[in-house]
Order: C-alpha cells, then sequence, then structure tokens
C-alpha cells in the first residue's frame, strides 16, 4: 500500500494505455501482465509518430547550420595526424638513390662540394637530378674515385653509429656496472 506522501513524490501512476510506447496486445499483453513483475511498467520503446517530430529527413540539409568549432573543425591544412596527441611518433625520414646520388655529386647545403650560383648552378642541378635518376650504381660506375673517397673512411666502409676501431678490435660503447642499477637522476626505488 503506498502512502499519499509516496504518491505525491513518484507522481500519479499512468496507465499503460495512456503511456506513448509500443506495447504488445492480445493474449500476449495477458500473459506479459500475469508475468510481470509491475504490470504497469511499460517497455520503454517508443511510438514512432509521437516522439520523432521532427522525423528523420524533413529537415532540408542545406537550411542546417552546422556548428563549427575552430581551428579543429577546418577541413583544410588539418589532418587527423597533426592533432592525435596518443600516437604522436617521429615522422620517418626516406633517402632514395637520387638523394645520395645529389649528395655524393654536389654536397648538401652544411657541406657543400660545389659552388652554385647562377644559371650554371641551375644546369648542374637539373643534370645531378636527372643522374640520380638512373640510379646510385650508374653515379658508381660513371665516378668511381670520387664516391670511394666520399664513402669508405681510409678505406672502409662507414662504421655502424656507436663503434670505431681501436688498434686492431672493434671497440662498441662502453658501459660500466655501478653499485646501483639506476642513475641517481632515475625516479626508481630500490628494494634490498
Amino acid at each position: 500500500m503506498t502512502t499519499p506522501m509516496a504518491n505525491k513524490a513518484a507522481g500519479s501512476l499512468v496507465s499503460i494505455t495512456k503511456k506513448h510506447t509500443v506495447q504488445s496486445s492480445g493474449l500476449w499483453e495477458a500473459f506479459r501482465r500475469l508475468f510481470a513483475i509491475d504490470p504497469n511498467r511499460s517497455n520503454g520503446v517508443p511510438l514512432n509518430p509521437t516522439y520523432r517530430n521532427p522525423p528523420p529527413g524533413s529537415n532540408d540539409p542545406i537550411a542546417y547550420d552546422d556548428p563549427v568549432t575552430v581551428p579543429a573543425g577546418d577541413i583544410a591544412d588539418n589532418p587527423y595526424w597533426k592533432r592525435d596527441n596518443r600516437r604522436s611518433y617521429p615522422a620517418l625520414s626516406v633517402v632514395g638513390q637520387g638523394d645520395v646520388v645529389g649528395l655524393l655529386s654536389v654536397g648538401s647545403a652544411a657541406q657543400p662540394k660545389v659552388e652554385l650560383i647562377g644559371e650554371a648552378g641551375q644546369k648542374q642541378l637539373v643534370d645531378v637530378k636527372e643522374q640520380g635518376q638512373t640510379g646510385l650504381a650508374a653515379y658508381a660506375k660513371k665516378s668511381p674515385g670520387d664516391m670511394a673517397k666520399d664513402m669508405f673512411v681510409g678505406g672502409l666502409p662507414p662504421t655502424p653509429s656507436g663503434t670505431s676501431l681501436n688498434g686492431t678490435q672493434w671497440g662498441v660503447y662502453k658501459y660500466e656496472l655501478t653499485e646501483r642499477s639506476y642513475p641517481d637522476g632515475y625516479p626508481c626505488r630500490i628494494f634490498k
């Protein structure tokens, strides 16, 4: 039995026939009312004509203004990889054979081999670009002495990063074991 205070707080009960929900009918409605914990509770599925106002597709899409947030909503110059902070990996750089031929024959901006001034410099850059399209092997056949002088150090190919030839043995980056396994700046406690 409900008290008047509870009825006032919860509101009056609404008959299931007055609710704007899809309900079963006939034998299945009697079956549902018999086995339901609360027969006046609806299933919650709204009637389409009542609750879908305006119905889908009735609004003119041209008349609708999409709220745009700037700069995130700006399509131009805003690809997903630029604003994806979870996967902000360093961008990979690729050096092709044409780039290597250009570096070997002309040099770089930091270490130029030939001064490129005026039209003669532009013509030389075009020639280097055409040489690069043929590949590194064609450049090596054309000028093996220049390539060997630039690529090999003392007649040997370049060493991997962190290695050096000390006398007769290859030395790798030397590391030392200390009493503590982590340096002082590393935020880690060690329990013994």
